[in-house]
């Protein structure tokens, strides 16, 4: 039994302090591959066995994605967003279970309830992802102590991993946290942030996809350390201004805050038919463009967001809407086309339609560093 969680409270040798120097401490904590640790976790039956989260596989010819699978799922090849059939492909005799959002979002309150309570300064950017400013602990070492302790707890409380990266900002922070998963802690002191970064290959940087990857090797450009010796004006002439602040970080220069976003509000799109229509393929097909088209305008502001809204107005100008709210942000274009086709389907009664739109809102600001080159 998952019991609510009680104060953190700081470890010994973890004393508060101002003396931190002229560098942040912060932490990212991200939970070892979340929906598959709970769902083992009051599975007990699981354990050891490959499991994926996501939609039915039916037999392989399923049509929709794995959310997440656990570490022996991971050794079959299966990874996040793969389409399920693909895994099932990869492994067929894999326990496939639909995913429990609401059983997800119960957990993930409660480990964000036991991080918020220390009294350092925390930012949740995702349902198995918080950061912590522990500049108060007054060095790396106390730090340090306070990240196992809060790794215990979660253990003790919740019977899950998490792994933890600290540094002196959030992009090296949260790169270190995956560096030894499950249940690591990697620690990456002010000194010490150029030489761990160097030999790291550079789609391990935030908002390196494999468009900008591809382009990056054409320039002969494979690993951080090569990015932080490109001549910034290659960078620049190949990628725009966004390349500025890449090889500042490629360098070791990573100093981003917690700050909040306060910005776009929403992003949407709507298409007036010519005439009113009941063809289903067109109403699909029109959903899908507007879908990818709001998810250009998510990844140029660099947002994720967390509710998706469908507008259908029917002949006769009535108009109804219908929305979702994911249980943590998403910036993946294939969520988007998934649930508003889901929405559209729940809602639509068959009547020829005028109009037909999406709205992402609950938008957040993906990290600083986390944007994508212009290809």
């Amino acid at each position: 039994m998952i019991s609510s969680p009680s104060s953190v409270g700081m470890p010994t040798g973890c004393v508060a302090s101002s003396d931190s120097g002229p560098h942040g401490i912060l932490l990212h904590v991200d939970m070892d591959s979340f929906y598959a640790s709970v769902e083992v976790q009051r599975r007990p039956e699981l354990q050891g066995k490959p499991v994926v989260v996501g939609a039915d596989p039916d037999g392989g010819r399923g049509r929709g994605v794995a959310c997440t699978c656990s570490y022996e799922a991971r050794a079959y090849g299966i990874r996040s967003a793969m389409p399920v059939s693909q895994a099932y492909t990869l492994c067929p005799h894999a326990v496939f279970l639909p995913p429990d959002f609401d059983h997800y979002a119960r957990i993930s309150g409660q480990i964000m309830d036991l991080l918020r309570t220390p009294g350092f300064r925390c930012l949740q950017v995702s349902i198995d992802e918080a950061y912590l400013d522990c500049t108060p602990c007054g060095s790396f070492a106390a730090a340090a102590l306070f990240a196992r302790h809060l790794q215990e707890l979660v253990r003790e409380r919740f019977g899950l991993s998490c792994s933890i990266g600290l540094a002196p900002g959030k992009t090296v922070a949260k790169i270190a946290s995956d560096f030894h998963k499950p249940n690591g802690l990697t620690i990456v002191e002010p000194a010490d942030v150029r030489s761990f970064l160097a030999p790291l290959p550079v789609k391990k940087i935030p908002g390196i996809g494999k468009k900008a990857e591809a382009r990056l090797l054409e320039l002969g450009i494979r690993t951080v350390d090569d990015l932080a010796k490109t001549d910034i004006q290659v960078l620049l002439g190949r990628f725009g201004r966004g390349a500025v602040a890449l090889q500042a970080l490629a360098q070791g220069h990573d100093s981003a805050g917690l700050e909040a976003y306060d910005g776009i509000k929403s992003v949407s799109r709507e298409t007036t038919f010519a005439s009113d229509t009941d063809d289903p393929a067109l109403l699909s097909a029109s959903l899908d463009a507007l879908a990818a088209s709001v998810c250009t305008n998510l990844a140029d502001e660099h947002l994720r967001f967390r509710t998706i809204t469908v507008k259908v107005r029917y002949h006769g100008f009535v108009t109804r809407t219908r929305s979702r709210t994911l249980p943590h942000p998403s910036d993946e274009p294939g969520m988007v086309r998934e649930v508003s086709c889901a929405l559209l389907r729940e809602m639509y009664d068959g009547r020829k339609v005028r109009l037909i739109g999406i709205r992402l809102s609950a938008l957040e600001k993906t990290h600083p560093h986390q944007m994508t080159f212009a290809v």
